[in-house]
């Protein structure tokens, strides 16, 4: 059976933080934590051993798999910082539009720094993100 890599654990995020390696990215992350701690009110958590996330919830997809991730998160990877928001959400796109400089993968919105976007359009992400999985998953906790 697949075991789910990324899980919550106890690792500290302030010592994550500190391991990055760019000055600047590292400065940008520590920006990222406060605005994504502001904005969710949950503590931050580390999801497997790169992703700093907030609250959590259950999900479970029609083929029968399920697991646990945070609602919202970040991680300051090597090259680009990943930001990670809930998906399937049609709204997120139109949001996205007034966002600044980024580029996406299959669930994830990659920027260079944080200077490229537009902090407010930021936290209207994050909010939107919480309030949709929210609703989809109405036992979110944290």
């Amino acid at each position: 059976m697949y075991e789910l890599k990324t899980k919550e654990n106890d690792n500290s995020v302030i010592e994550f933080i500190e391991n990055v390696e760019s000055p600047k990215k590292r400065e940008d992350a520590y920006r990222l934590l406060d605005i994504f701690t502001e904005v969710t009110g949950y503590k931050a958590k580390m999801w497997g051993p790169s992703i700093i996330g907030f609250g959590s919830y259950h999900y479970k997809y029609a083929s029968g798999h399920e697991g646990d991730a945070p609602l919202v998160g970040f991680s300051p990877r090597k090259t680009k910082i990943s930001l990670y928001f809930a998906t399937g959400d049609t709204k997120r796109e139109e949001i996205l539009e007034r966002f600044g400089k980024y580029t996406t993968g299959k669930a994830c919105v990659y920027i260079n720094k944080l200077v490229d976007i537009d902090e407010e359009v930021l936290k209207e992400l994050i909010i939107h993100s919480v309030k949709f999985l929210n609703d989809l998953y109405p036992q979110v906790g944290e």
